[in-house]
């Protein structure tokens, strides 16, 4: 598949011209997938939203062992660095469940065939579940490493088996055996590959709060104790229907309370972690019964907003390039290496770089800050930061410096937010099995 080209052919001229969109509206932007926000549509919302959702979907695409299913962590922009670098065959479990999650997209959106989007999911299920014997992926009581090669499903280096990474791979697993229904082997192989999560061995004898993940050496010394990615960590375990964890573990981790200005919410942590576990889980319209009754689903929202202004508001200070249109920061690319900046409060020294997917992956949530945030970035520094694969990870309008990597986490995440924001289907396809009802009822999240 070639994208550019596939536009170019289709329209005469690319979508991201704005003499081409000049004028015509959108086919009419879902709010929020029906959870009633209320925002001015512009003019070309569908049509950047079309392209830029694409986009992302060819990462995945291009990424993606053919052979194994498993995904690329990364791809260089430089295509020499992809083997210079020594990270060409690095594979990462939890990109391989964006990946799967994209090819539901992807076949949905018919930019691939169902047939193909089948063949891809299936390879990498068989991959993790050992049922293709020519590759090793593994496994530790049913947790995967958190990278590992393409090619041949070996550990990377020594990296942890880790709980995070592993469980996108589950959410996903599970989304892939709702939406392709009718295989019988996907849906055989995901039941499997539950079955084997081991969720109170992860917990390292404490029976309710997991570990950060296991080497040989013995297990991650911290542990998912406070706010952080963790809700669909702890809700695949309480749903699992072999080694589950118990209901109360849902309350078993801290609720740290953060306030910023008129904003006050739970989570001292970076945005990406108001995103992740709710591009799966439905929390619209859902209140936990119980303790300090959180709306979860609010809680994101009220994050995103605060992290908006929060940027514009006091990181333009010495940063201008941040304003309210453009704006967010989490982890991501950086000229000195990989970093996981965010905030408030500040987390990492930040050098005034912008992180597209940080309102990318919250446009579920969002949709009015965030859609204005895609549209600000992409008129004002398009010609340097949208390329092959949407936005740039990252981007420093102070210094100039653009990053030339993608990183299946960023792309991943703006994907599934987009799909979710215009038609819910992540959400639909995942809520459909049993085991993530099952987790959220005996949790007390309930619909309100």
């Amino acid at each position: 598949m070639d994208l550019e080209k596939d536009m170019k052919s289709k329209h005469g001229l690319w979508l991201n011209r704005r003499d081409f969109v000049k004028g015509i509206a959108g086919a009419g932007l879902t709010l929020a997938a029906g959870n009633g926000f209320c925002f001015a549509k512009r003019h070309y919302d569908d049509l950047l939203l079309d392209d830029l959702a694409r986009r992302c979907f060819q990462f995945f695409w291009d990424a993606s062992d053919p052979e194994t299913g498993i995904c690329r962590d990364l791809i260089h922009g430089d295509v020499a660095d992809n083997t210079n670098k020594g990270d060409e065959a690095r594979g990462s479990t939890g990109v391989t469940g964006f990946s799967l999650t994209a090819m539901c997209i992807g076949a949905e959106r018919k930019w691939i065939s169902r047939a193909q989007a089948k063949d891809r999911v299936r390879r990498a299920l068989r991959s993790y579940t050992g049922s293709n014997t020519n590759v090793k992926v593994l496994t530790q009581n049913g947790w995967f490493y958190h990278f590992l090669d393409i090619h041949t499903g070996e550990r990377w280096k020594d990296v942890e088996m880790s709980t995070s990474d592993s469980i996108w791979l589950l959410a996903a697993s599970l989304t892939c055996r709702q939406y392709f229904h009718e295989d019988h082997e996907i849906g055989d192989l995901a039941a499997l590959l539950y079955s084997r999560y081991d969720f109170p061995w992860m917990t390292n004898g404490d029976g309710k709060m997991l570990s950060h993940g296991w080497r040989p050496e013995g297990f991650v010394k911290f542990r998912y104790d406070r706010y952080c990615q963790l809700a669909a960590m702890y809700l695949l375990g309480i749903g699992s229907p072999t080694h589950a964890l118990p209901a109360d573990a849902w309350y078993g981790w801290e609720r740290t309370p953060n306030s910023y200005a008129s904003y006050n919410y739970i989570g001292n942590t970076l945005l990406w972690t108001y995103q992740y576990p709710f591009a799966w889980f439905d929390f619209r319209g859902r209140r936990e019964s119980r303790g300090s009754k959180v709306d979860w689903f609010e809680n994101c929202e009220i994050a995103t907003r605060a992290h908006r202004e929060w940027c514009y508001k006091d990181l333009s200070k010495d940063f201008p390039g941040y304003t309210e249109s453009v704006w967010g920061i989490t982890s991501s690319t950086s000229p000195k290496g990989y970093k996981a900046w965010g905030g408030p409060p500040l987390h990492s020294q930040v050098d005034g770089s912008v992180v597209p997917c940080a309102a990318g992956g919250s446009l579920m949530v969002a949709p009015d800050i965030c859609i204005a945030a895609m549209h600000a970035m992409k008129d004002k520094y398009g010609d340097k930061i949208w390329g092959k694969y949407g936005f740039a990870d990252a981007f420093n309008p102070g210094t100039r410096w653009v990053s030339t990597d993608t990183l299946g986490l960023d792309v991943g995440m703006t994907l599934l937010s987009i799909e979710n924001l215009r038609h819910g289907s992540v959400w639909r396809w995942f809520m459909a099995n049993p085991e993530p009802q099952k987790a959220m009822k005996l949790a007390g999240i309930e619909k309100v």
